[in-house]
């Protein structure tokens, strides 16, 4: 992402407490409408880069640009950002139409009804609106904080892990749902997760941190299959390592046959997960590892002997 086509960007932002760097030195350009995740195991720096974004902390040094102007001496009010925390913020003494309205109401503008009207078609809540916080689900509530930033039309919604409160099985749905409101409202949407498969299911672009420290960004495919150092890779699903050498465990084969790249090694145990086995596996060598298996191919025992391979161009390798 160029600079020219940037609507955010942060040039070598730190931000330095007392105990720790929080922020070392991050640069980063999101572009216009698009759906950009900073990802990250917790302690990383993501949230507070989000709130570096929105003003809820000033950096140390570096300089914030929204729209090619610098924001980060701004309030947080003064900056067309929103933000969606994680628990919500919602107030439960307010219906959903008043939480909705209350950023219009204290910015004192005009036409909310429409607005609110309109956001609440948007994130399919229409009918609800005379409900209060506890009266709805979980999604619901997270779907209301939606609404709230996104009536505000910032240039930037912020998001602080919107989904971590929900079940796994609502989470997944939620997550499409988000995807889909972003694609029809066209706003630049940062989310901040540690769940990899929420970022790499829902983003354009993704940045991976680690220690306060960007360290790869690109799109789902470019860091989950061309990873560039031994931190994003593992970090961004299951590897098994055979020497230096990295290899998912959907690109494992497993075979009764010999073949000539195969190693010989007994299976120690096999998992059925649903749609597919999970193989478990000691080479020769003495190394372990795991292969994903489809449940319709054959299936292995604790104790056979068996042959494990992969392709080249499969190999992750890292200085």
């Amino acid at each position: 992402m160029s600079e020219a086509g940037a609507i955010l960007e942060l040039r070598e932002v730190t931000k330095q407490f007392s105990s720790h760097r929080a922020v070392n030195r991050v640069s980063l350009a999101v572009g216009r409408g698009e759906f950009f995740s900073l990802l990250g195991p917790s302690g990383c720096g993501k949230t507070t880069t989000l709130r570096l974004i929105a003003g809820f902390d000033e950096p140390t040094s570096g300089e914030i640009r929204l729209n090619g102007a610098s924001i980060q001496h701004l309030r947080p009010y003064q900056r067309n950002v929103s933000t969606v925390f994680q628990n919500y913020a919602l107030f439960p003494h307010l219906t959903v139409r008043e939480n909705i309205e209350f950023g219009l109401r204290r910015r004192g503008e005009n036409d909310c009804a429409r607005r609110v009207a309109e956001v609440l078609a948007l994130v399919e809540l229409t009918g609800k609106e005379a409900r209060r916080p506890p009266e709805i689900s979980g999604g619901e509530r997270q779907r209301v904080a939606l609404a709230r930033s996104l009536v505000l039309a910032p240039d930037v919604l912020l998001l602080d892990e919107p989904l971590s409160a929900l079940d796994p099985n609502l989470r997944k749905q939620v997550r499409a749902e988000l995807k889909a409101i972003q694609r029809r409202v066209g706003i630049t949407f940062l989310f901040v997760t540690h769940d990899q498969e929420e970022a790499l299911a829902m983003s354009d672009r993704l940045a991976v941190m680690h220690a306060g420290e960007l360290e790869q960004v690109g799109t789902p495919e470019e860091v989950y299959l061309r990873p560039r150092t031994r931190f994003v890779a593992s970090f961004l699903g299951a590897l098994n390592w055979v020497g230096n050498v990295g290899v998912r465990p959907e690109a494992l084969r497993v075979s009764r046959d010999s073949c000539e790249r195969g190693r010989l090694a007994t299976v120690m145990r096999s998992t059925f997960l649903g749609n597919c086995f999970h193989v478990e596996a000691r080479l020769e060598s003495g190394e372990q590892v795991v292969a994903e298996v489809s449940r319709m191919a054959d299936q292995f025992f604790a104790g056979d002997t068996v042959f494990v391979w992969w392709r080249l161009e499969d190999e992750l390798r890292f200085p």
